[in-house]
């Protein structure tokens, strides 16, 4: 089994610009976002069942979801979030299961935005934050995804706080500043990984 490290952090804080840091020194990404969408793609099962609950208005044109309808169903009754979570979590959980036992390098980086939210993180070996203000947080929402301060605002508080996230944390990245000051981050703690992941992996063997 390969060593496990989640990386999270919450919206905007720059999840991506570090994990792409990762991926430089060849390690290999399993993204929970892009899994979740995988596994509502046209022709999914899970993406039936969503149009057999709500209705083709769930529904694109071409018949993909349209992910603004439902996420405005979801965030305004709390019961229907709840059921599409239990739709769609052992999915995600599944597929990811299977892309990590594929994987044959020393670890892999888990991204996942929701670690904390979901009850995720005992899942993985080490947990890594990239953490930011809360102000940078929303001004970089805003500016990414068109949207007014109070929808950003209403985001940020649906997630766990930033001290919650802080105290679950093994290693944390600053990103609040200079991105070229990620990269130097990122490759003292890859070579750290290498080294965790060699004596679990010896651990595994005596």
């Amino acid at each position: 089994m390969t060593y496990i490290v989640a990386l999270t952090g919450g919206i905007g804080s720059g999840k991506s610009t570090v994990a792409d840091a990762f991926a430089n020194f060849g390690v290999p990404l399993v993204d929970a976002d892009i899994i979740a969408r995988q596994v509502v793609e046209l022709g999914m099962p899970a993406l039936a069942a969503i149009a057999s609950r709500y209705g083709d208005t769930i529904l694109q044109a071409d018949g993909s979801l349209n992910r603004s309808a439902l996420r405005t169903k979801i965030f305004s009754e709390p019961q229907e979030k709840a059921w599409l979570n239990s739709l769609l979590h052992p999915l995600i959980q599944q597929e990811t299961e299977r892309q990590l036992a594929d994987i044959d390098k020393p670890y892999a980086l888990w991204i996942v935005p929701l670690l904390l939210e979901n009850g995720l993180q005992h899942r993985a070996n080490r947990v890594l934050v990239v953490d930011v203000a809360p102000e940078i947080q929303l001004t970089r929402t805003m500016a990414r995804d068109g949207i007014t301060r109070q929808q950003a605002e209403h985001i940020l508080a649906s997630q766990v706080s930033r001290q919650q996230r802080l105290a679950c944390a093994d290693d944390i990245i600053d990103n609040s500043g200079d991105p070229s000051i990620i990269a130097s981050q990122v490759a003292s703690l890859h070579q750290q990984y290498l080294i965790l992941a060699a004596v679990a992996q010896q651990d595994l063997h005596q």
